[in-house]
């Protein structure tokens, strides 16, 4: 199958209106579990904040790039992986972090921090990085990324659902408890299905790539988690943090960036596939990652938390001094 076969994607608007709900759901829930108290730690110790910003910027994106000069993708897929790789963290990094044991105040603030700092950083990343790669180029000459429409975007997805859910967990903490695993559920379900029906309505284009499609992926997301894992070891920071980080960034907010594609990149076949798999295999690899780390560590210690104060040898330095 040809290049401009595999760019042959369509999908609804009324579909993008159903995943924009669908992320903001997410963001939502993920708000019912979270009380002000969880993000003082994180205040005073803003370092993990810092090596999770470096390593999603700079080290993501450069093994990004250099990945697509060495797996055998279209252009359309390898400027899909470098959009992937910038986009901002994904929504369920804080569910994994709270399923393996990891420090979930972290993770919320990463991500609520970083998608605003990715309203800027993305455009950029992307025209960066692409412009890198012959072979990625000419499509980004194509291409005008809106900054605003973007920030409008991410504030009614990300900002508005998790300061309502900020607002209810504080006013009303029995009814979010109740609420809240409801909410979660509900909206990780919602999301595998919108990208299951997204996939199954181009069936025949995803099919005729589907193995080369499950390997880039896979390896992609490995790597990102790799990197997520890897700068917090290099940071000295400890177990709980270190899960915060790896899932931090090594998911990435596929969702978003498959509305993306549709509305800045015209529905760019190569870029969908490897977004909408991205959905899917950062859930299911994500997932398996978090119950087998959360089951090591309450066997080495006796409870998935690990360390019970959250900090690791350089935050507990820092606190003593």
């Amino acid at each position: 199958m040809t290049g401009d076969q595999i760019d042959a994607i369509s999908i609804t608007p009324g579909s993008l209106v159903a995943l924009n709900i669908v992320l903001g759901l997410i963001m939502f829930g993920i708000a019912l579990d979270v009380a002000p108290r969880d993000f003082r730690v994180v205040v005073r110790h803003p370092k993990p904040f810092i090596i999770a910003i470096l390593a999603q910027v700079l080290i993501l994106p450069l093994v990004t790039f250099g990945l697509t000069f060495v797996l055998p993708v279209t252009p359309s897929m390898a400027l899909g992986m470098i959009l992937v790789a910038c986009c901002p963290p994904g929504n369920i990094s804080q569910v994994l972090t709270h399923r393996s044991g990891g420090n979930v105040a972290l993770s919320v603030s990463m991500t609520a921090v970083g998608n605003l700092l990715y309203i800027f950083v993305m455009p950029l990343s992307i025209a960066f990085w692409g412009a890198l790669n012959p072979a990625t180029r000419e499509i980004l000459h194509a291409v005008t990324l809106n900054p605003w429409q973007m920030l409008l975007e991410i504030l009614l997805i990300v900002g508005l659902p998790f300061a309502l859910g900020l607002l209810i967990r504080a006013r009303f903490a029995r009814f979010a408890a109740k609420m809240q695993p409801i909410v979660k559920w509900f909206s990780l379900l919602a999301l595998v299905a919108f990208i299951a029906v997204a996939l199954i309505g181009n069936w025949a284009v995803f099919v005729s790539v589907l193995g080369l499609i499950v390997i880039v992926v896979t390896l992609h997301d490995a790597f990102a988690l790799a990197v997520g894992y890897g700068t917090a070891v290099v940071g000295r920071l400890g177990t709980r943090e270190r899960k915060a980080m790896t899932f931090e960034v090594g998911i990435r907010n596929a969702g978003l960036g498959l509305g993306l594609v549709f509305t800045f990149f015209g529905g760019l076949g190569g870029m969908a596939i490897v977004a909408g798999w991205w959905g899917i295999w950062d859930i299911i690899a994500g997932l398996i990652l978090a119950s087998l780390w959360a089951l090591h560590t309450r066997r080495r210690t006796g409870s998935a938390q690990g360390d019970p104060t959250g900090r690791g040898p350089v935050l507990a330095a820092e606190a003593a001094a």
